[in-house]
């Protein structure tokens, strides 16, 4: 890669919420295929704004550092926004970050929720993939985030298969990357990246964080590796 790699970074985050389509390049996903899936609305001041995040206990939610907020609102079993029947919104009680949190390797957040959620077919935990779990080839990215075509989020819960690469930048920064003009938009911030182990096992193996726009105008999406962070979830998980 040439030494001139970088031209815009994108954190995926967006400040509203109208009708759009989802993800770029992606298509809507099957009701409530995808249990794990939360829709942060993070509240700052008058300022509202939006991540994704994910499930991981009953009462923990996972999302990118970048997505803090001085007080939050946890959709889950949402699918279409805002048709709220049957959907648990829940508070938040406690951000748990980890230190030297920035947009990168770090790029991560554990919310405690004020309850625990209700498990049911509709809202279900995900599993971590471990630190020296194979990474596949293709992965899954699901969000509320917009389109190539609109400023909005979606409304509807968007999904799409992205390749996974090997960069440079990847390796200087620590993080996977997936490549292509598909990937997480604005609004994705926080969100999973699922892969198939080799048992054929959904596991969540990264957290959307940015995209880069390099020079040749190939858009780089990165995710911070979560199996480098197992021990410090381990270690919240206990003291809270």
């Amino acid at each position: 890669m040439s030494i001139c790699f970088k031209l815009i970074v994108t954190l995926l985050i967006l400040e509203y919420m109208v009708n759009a389509e989802g993800i770029i390049g992606g298509h809507e996903a099957k009701n409530h295929s995808r249990p794990y899936m939360v829709l942060l609305e993070l509240h700052s001041g008058k300022v509202i704004r939006y991540c994704g995040g994910f499930l991981i206990k009953s009462d923990f939610v996972m999302t990118a550092a970048h997505c803090q907020a001085e007080s939050y609102k946890v959709y889950l079993g949402l699918q279409v926004y805002p048709q709220l029947e049957g959907v648990q919104i829940l508070s938040v009680i406690r951000e748990f970050l980890p230190k030297h949190h920035h947009m990168g390797k770090n790029d991560i957040m554990l919310l405690k929720l004020s309850r625990k959620a209700t498990i049911d077919k509709k809202v279900k935990p995900i599993l971590l993939a471990g630190q020296f779990n194979h990474m596949p080839s293709w992965c899954l990215v699901s969000g509320w985030g917009r389109t190539e075509n609109s400023t909005a989020l979606s409304n509807k819960l968007m999904e799409v298969n992205v390749m996974m690469v090997n960069d440079t930048l990847c390796d200087e920064e620590d993080m996977y990357c997936s490549t292509g003009w598909a990937g997480p938009g604005e609004g994705d911030s926080g969100g999973p990246l699922v892969c198939q182990n080799r048992k054929m096992v959904w596991k969540v193996y990264g957290v959307v964080s940015s995209n880069y726009q390099l020079c040749n105008s190939t858009t780089l999406h990165l995710y911070t590796k979560i199996g480098d962070k197992l021990e410090w979830i381990r270690k919240q998980y206990e003291n809270n």
